[in-house]
């Protein structure tokens, strides 16, 4: 089995985080592992909002999270463990995903409350 990539923190750009964010089905899903603040298996995000995610999307998903330097991803058996790298983006970029998060987080507010 191949390794995962992860960058560096040095290799992480802040384009890279704007085009992982950019997809509201990423946004949800890394906002969620963000404000768990633990360890989340795949498995747990196969439903987003009221959508399926089909498995081979939500691998996808991960993966440029992943390559964004988002997330940090662990084989364990069978199943990916995923956790939020924020502590290390916040040191590089001092405000950028929490404001990306905000921004996310308020029009998912607006969106329900027109609904």
């Amino acid at each position: 089995m191949r390794p995962l990539f992860h960058p560096s923190l040095d290799d992480i750009r802040p384009e890279g985080i704007l085009h992982a964010l950019s997809d509201p089905v990423r946004a949800a899903i890394f906002a969620d592992i963000a404000s768990i603040g633990c360890v989340e298996t795949c498995s747990a995000f196969a439903s987003v909002g009221n959508r399926i995610i089909p498995k081979s999307s939500l691998s996808q998903h991960f993966k440029v999270l992943r390559e964004a330097g988002l997330i940090r991803s662990e084989r364990h058996g069978v199943e990916m463990r995923n956790t939020s790298r924020c502590g290390e983006v916040e040191t590089r970029f001092p405000g950028l995903v929490a404001a990306i998060l905000n921004a996310y987080l308020g029009e998912a507010k607006r969106a329900e409350a027109s609904l």
